[in-house]
């Protein structure tokens, strides 16, 4: 079992079987993340979607990547870091919903954004951590995820997964 942290697009991602989308309740085409995931994806995809909303803070869905190069789409709601109530909890059970649902459907490889730091306000580092503990359990006991790779957009970003999972390598696009 590998994770990653790699500077790069979420959606540019052919060698994994599924990317997590940070959805919004609506499940539509939103900003940020949703937005790149909904529009490399296509409108099949909202129009998927548009029965499962709204969708729960701290739970995923899954669903077909359409136009995308992956098979699936996890889309996971995280909480507003400002007016949510609880928004550390409701991040970890989204990420716990996330690792369930690839464990009940083989999902071997997943990519991950920084979920919920841009529009939800999350401050980085928290989310960092947060995100560096779900996924270090929920692989240690795994049957069937092998890699999880976390998407990010930035060098200091990249920086703070890369710390605050304890790694040593990261990635960044091959020019």
């Amino acid at each position: 079992m590998k994770i990653e942290v790699m500077l790069g697009n979420l959606v540019e991602q052919p060698d994994l079987m599924a990317i997590v989308n940070s959805a919004n309740a609506n499940l539509r085409l939103g900003s940020g993340v949703a937005g790149a995931v909904h529009t490399a994806a296509g409108p099949e995809l909202e129009a998927y979607c548009e029965p499962f909303a709204p969708l729960e803070l701290g739970k995923a869905l899954l669903s077909p990547g359409f136009n995308l190069p992956n098979q699936w789409v996890i889309h996971v709601r995280a909480a507003h870091y400002l007016h949510n109530t609880e928004p550390e909890d409701f991040l970890e059970m989204g990420l716990n919903s996330v690792f369930q649902i690839a464990e009940e459907n083989q999902i071997e490889s997943i990519g991950i954004p920084a979920i919920g730091t841009g529009m939800f306000k999350f401050p980085k580092m928290l989310a960092a951590r947060i995100n560096a503990r779900v996924t270090q359990q929920a692989l240690a006991r795994t049957q069937c995820i092998k890699l999880v790779r976390f998407c990010v957009a930035s060098k200091d970003m990249m920086k703070l997964y890369a710390s605050a999972l304890s790694l040593d390598e990261t990635k960044e696009p091959s020019e």
